[in-house]
């Protein structure tokens, strides 16, 4: 029942956002060329019903890994949008800056 290989240690529980986040590199290696429809709904179906961490790795192993780092906070910096902003509504930019660059406050 475990999905721990030898000197891994035990299997890592998969959260709901870890699945999702799997699932959306899947769909974009599918826009990229890299799988067909048929192996995107085959694997996002895996994806949906993994159990662990491991499961998830396993189903985009052979694909390249997410270019961007995760965000640090819940807004991400677009700099063509700050610079529209700059132009148009610089107080709105610097808000959106500000935004961007705040730490999200520690879980409870």
């Amino acid at each position: 029942m475990s999905d721990a290989t030898p000197h891994a240690g035990p299997a890592v529980r998969a959260s709901d956002a870890e699945r999702e986040q799997t699932v959306t590199l899947l769909q974009r290696n599918f826009v990229d060329g890299r799988l067909t429809q048929a192996e995107l709904e085959e694997r996002a179906g895996a994806a949906y019903s993994a159990q662990t961490t491991t499961q998830l790795r396993d189903l985009t192993a052979d694909l390249p890994a997410a270019q961007q780092q995760p965000p640090r906070c819940g807004v991400v910096l677009d700099q063509r949008l700050l610079v529209i902003l700059l132009c148009v509504h610089p107080p709105a930019a610097l808000v959106y800056w500000l935004l961007c660059r705040r730490k999200r406050p520690a879980a409870i």
